[in-house]
This record gives C-alpha cells, sequence and structure tokens, in this order.
C-alpha cells in the first residue's frame, strides 16, 4: 500500500524543485526536503533528470485542469539511495538507482470515475495519476521502493544510459510488446520522438523486416533513417495511410501510435479540440487503422485521455485488428527486455542479471537509439528553459536534455 501520496516534509531543510506554476511556466523553486514517510520508502538523491515527452502536454496546458500550482514535475531520474525506510529490503543507501516512473497504487477518485478503474500513479504527472511529487528536483520520495528502484552500476555506465532505461526504452519495449512486432514483419511507428524512435529501432532488433517512421520533423526522420527505417513525412504526405498502403499494398502487419493526443494533423481534429468539441485527436489513430492490414495489431502508447469524434470504429471491427494500449508495465517490460536480449544475443542469463536490467544496452550499445537522444549536459537549474526548447523542437544537439543537479555536477560524468 501507499500510506500518502504526499511525503512528510523536512522541518528545515530545503530542494530545489521544478514546479508546474500554469501553462507554458515552469518555475525552479526551493521547497521542503522529502523525508521518509512510509516504512517502505526510499529517498533518492537526483544527480540527472529529463523532461518526458509527455510532460509536454502539461507544459502546454492541455492537463491545466488536472494539476494543482506548485506540483512538482518529473518521472525520468537517477539518483543515489539517500535513506531507506524499515522494511525496504532490495536497496540500502550508496546504492546508485534508477527509479521507473510508474507507482503501482492510485488514489485518484477522478481517474476511476472517469474510466470505471484506477490505474497506476506516476511520479510528477498529474492529479489524474495520483499526485506523486516528481523527480525534477534534488530529491525525491520513491513509495515501495524495492518495487520502484533499480541499481544500477556506480561505475562504467553513463547518465544518459541510465536515464534511457528509466522510462524511454521500457516504454518502446512496452510498445513492441503490445503491437507483437517480431521476426519478418512489416511496422510503422507514428511519432519520432526518443520513444518512437527507440521503438523503431527495437523493433528492427526484434526481427521486424521494415519499418516505416512517421513523423513532419526531417531532423528526426533523418535520424530514423540513420538506423534503417523508412522515413515518411506527413508534410510531404499529408495522407499517410495512403501513401503507407501504395507502398505497402497488403497493409503493415504491426502500426504503433507514439505521438498522442495533442498531434491533430486535419483542420476538422484541429477546430474541435480547440473548441473543447473532443479532448483527443484521431487522426494519427485513423491512419494507423487504415494502413494496418487485415488481422494486424495496433498499439497506442502516445499518451491519451479523454474521448475523440470520427474515430473509424467500423474499420477497427471490420478488419479484425487487435488495438491495445496502456500504461508503462515497467517491472515487466524491464525483465522481458532481460530474456529476450539473453535469447537474441550471447550474453548469458546470469550475466545479464548480474548487470541488473537492460544488459544488451550496455554491451550492445549498437541495437539502442542511445545517446544522441540528449544534448549535452546542462544545469537544473536551467529545466524551465529546456521545456520551451523541447516544446518547440528546438533542442540543440539532441532531442531532449540531461539535466545534472548540483549533486550531479559534482561527482562529473
Amino acid at each position: 500500500p501507499v500510506y500518502t501520496t504526499m511525503y512528510k516534509e523536512h522541518p528545515e531543510e530545503k530542494m530545489l524543485a521544478c514546479q508546474y506554476m500554469g501553462p507554458k511556466t515552469m518555475v525552479v523553486n526551493s521547497v521542503p526536503k522529502p523525508m521518509i514517510t512510509a516504512p517502505k520508502d526510499a529517498i533518492v538523491k537526483i544527480t540527472h533528470c529529463t523532461v518526458c515527452g509527455s510532460d509536454l502536454h502539461m507544459y502546454a496546458g492541455d492537463l491545466d485542469s488536472a494539476m494543482k500550482k506548485g506540483d512538482i514535475m518529473g518521472h525520468e531520474a537517477i539518483g543515489f539511495v539517500d535513506d531507506v525506510g524499515p522494511e525496504v529490503k532490495n536497496v540500502e543507501k550508496g546504492d546508485r538507482v534508477i527509479i521507473l516512473p510508474v507507482v503501482a497504487t492510485n488514489p485518484s477518485k477522478e481517474m476511476e470515475g472517469m474510466w470505471g478503474h484506477r490505474l497506476s500513479g506516476i511520479f510528477g504527472y498529474t492529479q489524474l495519476t495520483g499526485g506523486y511529487p516528481g523527480n525534477q528536483a534534488e530529491y525525491c520520495r520513491v513509495p515501495n521502493a524495492d518495487l520502484i528502484l533499480v541499481k544500477a552500476p556506480k561505475k562504467g555506465v553513463s547518465p544518459e544510459q541510465l536515464l534511457a532505461n528509466a522510462d524511454v526504452t521500457t516504454t518502446a519495449w512496452h510498445g513492441n510488446e503490445l503491437a507483437e512486432v517480431g521476426k519478418g514483419h512489416v511496422v510503422g511507428v507514428w511519432g519520432c520522438g526518443p520513444v518512437g524512435l527507440s521503438i523503431a529501432k527495437l523493433a528492427l532488433f526484434r526481427g521486424a523486416k521494415k519499418v516505416y517512421a512517421v513523423d513532419p520533423d526531417p531532423r528526426r526522420l533523418e535520424i530514423a533513417e540513420s538506423f534503417g527505417c523508412i522515413g515518411v513525412n506527413v508534410r510531404e504526405h499529408p495522407d499517410v495511410s495512403d501513401y503507407i498502403l501504395r507502398q505497402e499494398p497488403h497493409g503493415l502487419d504491426k502500426g504503433i501510435e507514439a505521438s498522442g493526443f495533442r498531434s491533430a494533423q486535419s483542420w476538422i481534429q484541429t477546430t474541435m479540440r480547440a473548441i473543447g468539441a473532443e479532448g483527443d485527436q484521431s487522426d494519427t489513430v485513423s491512419h494507423v487503422i487504415k494502413a494496418t492490414r487485415k488481422g494486424g495489431n495496433i498499439a497506442l502508447i502516445g499518451d491519451f485521455f479523454f474521448t475523440t469524434n470520427q474515430f473509424p470504429i467500423g474499420a477497427l471491427m471490420e478488419k479484425a485488428i487487435t488495438l491495445r494500449g496502456g500504461q508503462l508495465y515497467a517491472q515487466k517490460s524491464k525483465g522481458n527486455m532481460i530474456l529476450h536480449s539473453c535469447s537474441h544475443t550471447k550474453v548469458s542469463l546470469t550475466y545479464a542479471f548480474s548487470l541488473f536490467a537492460l544488459p544488451f544496452l550496455y554491451k550492445f550499445e549498437d541495437l539502442l537509439w542511445g545517446d544522441t537522444d540528449f544534448r549535452p549536459l546542462d544545469d537544473f537549474e536551467n529545466i524551465p528553459e529546456m521545456y520551451k526548447l523541447q516544446f518547440e523542437h528546438g533542442m540543440p544537439g539532441g532531442l531532449k536534455a540531461i539535466m545534472a543537479t548540483p549533486f550531479g555536477r559534482s561527482l562529473g560524468k
């Protein structure tokens, strides 16, 4: 159980944290440092964090109604264990750890009212997912630490590699699992941000024959093409499903949507979202359904929250397509990647587990969409500017920033 989503505040000590203060307004403020609040808690002293593409939904203001002013942001971070509760068994003070983004318990009655059930909580990701303070901060309280913290080597693995495993790579694997991507498949991935690019590269790793990477950003498409994907620029091919079907008359075996509810392309969907007639766009999903073959599989990894209009339910049903979505199963994806990497490489299972998590990402880096995901290190205090640059696709030298806290900077690379 999670006794409370909020942490017990230290009576004297403070920390820096990135707080949501309104649409397009992130501010680094001094706030009380967290303390052990429940017996299974750990406190992690953050060294590095980053901005997830899904954080931009909140930055843009699309989820303002689900936010509270002052919410601490972020769910992708690494650091060192600073303190543990009396019932924590698997980690101890001084361990270097990855913080997985998903918390098993979510007390949100709003989510239960919307969807009929409560799903997992997520650090720093709206009141709908529990209102847990995030880890774009100098410290993070981690409830149920034995489930959420993954030990990492203290040396020999860069912050970039570890951060890629906090959310990006596990989510990418989850997307491939949902779509059941395997040997010989023709795959389409809509959205070429860090997660979409990781999905595409892992699809090739799992044996896909072809991967079509769909995005309006030429720079992202160039990256996708560099590791073997077929880039499709939606600005050049607005009827992208028709274009893909001209290349693949039988359709895609697997389609994966990795862009989310804000990626409206048509003026109809853009207008309906603007006037509040719908919450989520269905343009990308409609194209995925049309481009996917009869009996194919589709996975929704890009975030969707509300309702949409003009959804092609007829095509989905008549083509006998299997459509799956869902929050990241972080712990499951981590374990599955260990087993898959062992069965498809020369790494032994024992050695894999001795490396704690995702061995092929460290010993077979050519298989991973990796460090070019991140621009060079920047100071944590500059994270509000990184939100703006990432939102505007203006990040120099990469797609997202890796932010070093003062503690992280004191340790060096």
